[in-house]
Order: C-alpha cells, then sequence, then structure tokens
C-alpha cells in the first residue's frame, strides 16, 4: 500500500460520520452541483446516470432493486469522497472496479451497503476466510432501503456507518473460539491447533451435530462443562426429531448422537471433540476440507482473530453486519 492510500484511507475512517452525512444530503437532492461531474466520468459513455435527474429534481430514486441500490450508493460515496475529503492539491480520479474482486482498486477498499437485514453475498475463496478476514478493508453503509423501499418515491438514507480492517471482515463468534484456545493448543501441539481452525473453518452450524461439536469446543479446556453437554445432547436429539416429524422433515441420524457420545471413551477428552470435529469435516467437506496451508497457518497462528460479523455458507458467503450495528455495538462505536 502506498503512504498516499494509507493516508486517505486513514482520512476516510475519521471522517466516516461527515461522509455519512453528506451522503444523506445528496440523496436527498441537495449539492448536487458540486458532484455532477464525477457522476458524469463514472457513468457509462461519460455521462450521468439514468437515476441523477429524479434525485435531482425530487430528491428521490427510480425504484430499484437492493444490487443497483448499492451500485448508486458506491458511487455517490465516491464522488462525496473526491468533492470532500480528498485535498485539492492531492485530488484524484477513483475508479469502481467491482469485478476486479474490490470495488475501489486505487484504494484497495471495499464498500458494503446493506440494508436492516443486514446481509450481502461476497464471493467464497477459501473457507479461512471467515478466521482470517478479507485481503482488503471495507465501508459498511447501513441504509433504510427495505422500509424506504415500501411508501414510493424512494427516498432513501444511509442510516448508519462503519470503517472495518481487513481482519475484522471474518466471523466475531467463530474467531473468539479460536482466541481463546490458540495459545494453550499450540503449546502442546500444532497439529490439535490446525484441527481446530479447520474444523472452525468449515462448520455448518445449521447441521445439528456440527452445531453440537461447536458447542463442546467452546469448552475445550473444561472436561466436566464437555461431559455436562454430551449428556445433555441425548434430550435434544429427541426433541429436534419429534420437531422435524412435525414438519416432515427428515430427522437426525441417530449415529451423530452416537458418535457425540463416543467422544466420552477417549483420554484427554479434549482430543474426543478434536477427532469428532476433525471427522465432521471430512464427512461433510470430503477432500475440500483441507488443512490450512503455509501461508494460512502463519497468519492464524500469529493474526489478531478480531472478526467483527457473521460469516455463514452458500453458494457464496453470506456476510451479516448484524452484530456490527447492534445498539451494544453501537454504543462502543460512539466513545
Amino acid at each position: 500500500m502506498s503512504p498516499m492510500q494509507a493516508n486517505l484511507k486513514k482520512l476516510l475512517e475519521e471522517r466516516l460520520e461527515d461522509i455519512r452525512q453528506r451522503l444523506n444530503a445528496v440523496l436527498r437532492g441537495e449539492d448536487l452541483t458540486k458532484i455532477q461531474a464525477v457522476l458524469s466520468r463514472l457513468g457509462r459513455g461519460g455521462r450521468l446516470p439514468y437515476w441523477f435527474e429524479p434525485l435531482a429534481q425530487h430528491g428521490s430514486l427510480p425504484n430499484l432493486d437492493g444490487k443497483t441500490i448499492g451500485s448508486v450508493v458506491e458511487m455517490l460515496f465516491v464522488a462525496v469522497i473526491e468533492t470532500h475529503v480528498i485535498p485539492e492539491d492531492g485530488r484524484i480520479q477513483l475508479k469502481i472496479n467491482p469485478a476486479r474482486g474490490v470495488d475501489l482498486p486505487d484504494l484497495q477498499l471495499g464498500v458494503k451497503s446493506p440494508s436492516k437485514n443486514f446481509c450481502t453475498s461476497e464471493p467464497f475463496y477459501s473457507a479461512y476466510e471467515r478466521l482470517l478476514g478479507s485481503d482488503y478493508d471495507v465501508v459498511v453503509l447501513l441504509t433504510d432501503y427495505q422500509a424506504a423501499k415500501k411508501t414510493p418515491p424512494l427516498k432513501l438514507q444511509v442510516t448508519d456507518a462503519r470503517y472495518l480492517r481487513c481482519t475484522q471482515i471474518a466471523d466475531k463468534n467463530i474467531c473468539s473460539i479460536a482466541r481463546r484456545h490458540r495459545g494453550w493448543l499450540m503449546d502442546g501441539n500444532e497439529a490439535n491447533a490446525k484441527r481446530l481452525f479447520k474444523f472452525l473453518a468449515y462448520v455448518n452450524q445449521s447441521d445439528w451435530l456440527g452445531k453440537k461439536i461447536v458447542d463442546l469446543v467452546k469448552a475445550l479446556d473444561d472436561e466436566k462443562k464437555i461431559r455436562s453437554l454430551i449428556e445433555r445432547a441425548g434430550a435434544d436429539f429427541y426433541k429436534v426429531n419429534k420437531s422435524r416429524e412435525k414438519r416432515c422433515i427428515d430427522p437426525v441420524a441417530e449415529v451423530d448422537l452416537l458418535l457425540l457420545q463416543k467422544i466420552m471413551e477417549v483420554s484427554p477428552i479434549y482430543i474426543g471433540v478434536l477427532q469428532a470435529a476433525d471427522d465432521w469435516v471430512m464427512n461433510n467437506w470430503k477432500e475440500m476440507g483441507r488443512a490450512p496451508n503455509d501461508n494460512e497457518w502463519k497468519r492464524l497462528s500469529t493474526g489478531p482473530l478480531n472478526g467483527e460479523i457473521g460469516m455463514s455458507f452458500a453458494l457464496q458467503w453470506r456476510y451479516n453486519f448484524g452484530q456490527l450495528f447492534s445498539k451494544k455495538a453501537s454504543k462502543r462505536g460512539a466513545k
């Protein structure tokens, strides 16, 4: 990263609230003349985007889908940065090119604009991104699109904003478990730490057995609690299957419960948990469930593991920014 990139990103982080307020002003149709030239440059064929006229005349946007709204917010964000944030003597023309994998390649910066469902879909490259994060920082601009689209014309606003460092674009809960156990596992046997990281990277918690093993992994250094959780799993197994039967859903296989109970036979018991975790990855991911490579392992063993969002598997990653914008998190960010 060049000094210019680093300085500008720092400026964006420091002035993010001011940027949010300026974004909301232009989304109300105010002060558009200052950003018109930037929007023309970013528009197709060097022309203003089709949504500019209704925004300028009525302070509203056409009836657009969520993906298009994201592009509108992104263009306006760039226009505000260029005209109100970057000093005139260092002004540069930023490009928007999400096809390259990063929205603003000149700054190596992503821009996400979820609404109150808090979710966006992102390309999947490696399961270890769930612990390590992204290759670039991200600005998250929370909009009121879900509510605003119900009462046309569409008058959009950005209700909150956060700047996330690259390592923070990782799963908060999964990272918390990894941080808790990384030290003592690596002091004993690195192979056990690698098994833990592999399971946390690949686990799908909508799977009954996967979720139960996650609960055991949380208590990995507490044998008494592990045994208690396994004993209570039997009652939950029958409760879940009774519910599934009513909804005509395939039951959880009895072998899953037996696999949990078999952990009790292993000493020390945490080794049994790690073996069950390893088996879960193998059974569900086959050869795709690989151990971390050398680069990933170096970052896993020394990195901050400071994820701040939720991440789950679909055809792509599903980022959930709900934890980031909770009341508790907002209070922390305001300090």
